[in-house]
């Protein structure tokens, strides 16, 4: 098989059992990698005990999203589908997405429809990927996109080491976006194929609200530190800050931008035209 499939996890150990027993009854069965984000739960001794043949890597810290990066850099294979370790794909899902990239050299990433709890209703996700305003290009396999869902996406290993993967900086929460923008910039496509499916039974074990509404406000205003227009950086910027008095969430995440904005920084690296007029046009979409 022509793909690896790389989970990070941490402190999540039924769920990831679970994702495992279903990755392992995949026909044909792809390598998997788990990158084990300093687990305090026991999890590294029960995959090594009952799936021996994972590649398991044991880190003694949390890396975040960019755990997935270690995973992918020792994958051998051209293509990586990610999981979480509450995600699975379905049954034919990985080969579908070979051909896909197969005959689609310029695609460095594959999104996928991803199907949420025993139900499997679609994530909303899905339906905003379907309507991408970036339209769907003669030549391509989908949609054009620039985002996804982590744990229901499939890429080309070249392409994501090329773009430099997930980013440290921004640890958790919105990771998609940056690397959908480092992709297109460095001219990869990124497409939705909605006949792709995974499966997504949510853990119970997940930040408060609060918190995750924060560091996704946080890694907003770090992008676009990172990679769009001053203005632009600086009106978010702005906005957040507005906010504070009243806004506990805003509050947390300015206080944890601040601290993140010297190595935003020192990152920066504005998009291509092209790219940043893909992204105005997706907010534009969204603010109708």
């Amino acid at each position: 098989m022509k793909t690896t499939v790389v989970i990070a996890t941490r402190n999540r150990r039924g769920e990831l059992l679970k994702t495992l027993t279903q990755l392992a009854a995949l026909r044909p069965r792809p390598q998997i990698i788990v990158v084990d984000n300093g687990s305090r739960d026991g999890t590294a001794p029960a995959v090594q005990r009952e799936f021996p043949a994972v590649d398991l890597v044991e880190l003694d810290h949390n890396e975040g999203a960019a755990a997935r990066n270690i995973g992918v850099a020792r994958a051998p294979t051209p293509y990586v589908a990610f999981s979480d370790d509450d995600s699975w794909w379905a049954s034919d899902a990985l080969t579908r997405a070979e051909r896909v990239l197969d005959d689609n050299p310029r695609v460095g990433l594959v999104a996928a429809t991803t199907l949420v709890g025993p139900g499997g209703t679609p994530d909303p996700v899905a339906k905003l990927m379907a309507a991408s305003p970036l339209g769907h290009r003669p030549g391509l396999p989908g949609p054009s996109v620039l985002g996804f869902l982590a744990c229901s996406v499939v890429v080309r290993r070249e392409a994501y080491l090329g773009s430099g993967g997930f980013s440290s900086l921004l640890h958790f929460a919105g990771e998609e976006k940056l690397l959908s923008y480092d992709l297109a910039a460095a001219g990869w496509e990124l497409c939705y194929v909605d006949q792709i499916l995974a499966h997504h039974h949510p853990s119970s074990r997940r930040p408060a609200d609060a918190r995750r509404l924060a560091q996704e406000l946080r890694n907003d205003l770090l992008i676009a530190w990172l990679r769009r227009p001053l203005p632009v950086a600086l009106r978010k910027t702005a906005h957040t800050a507005g906010r504070v008095p009243h806004d506990p969430v805003a509050r947390r995440a300015l206080a944890g931008f601040l601290r993140r904005l010297p190595a935003a920084l020192a990152g920066r690296t504005r998009l291509p035209v092209r790219v940043e007029g893909q992204v105005r046009l997706l907010e534009e979409g969204h603010e109708h």
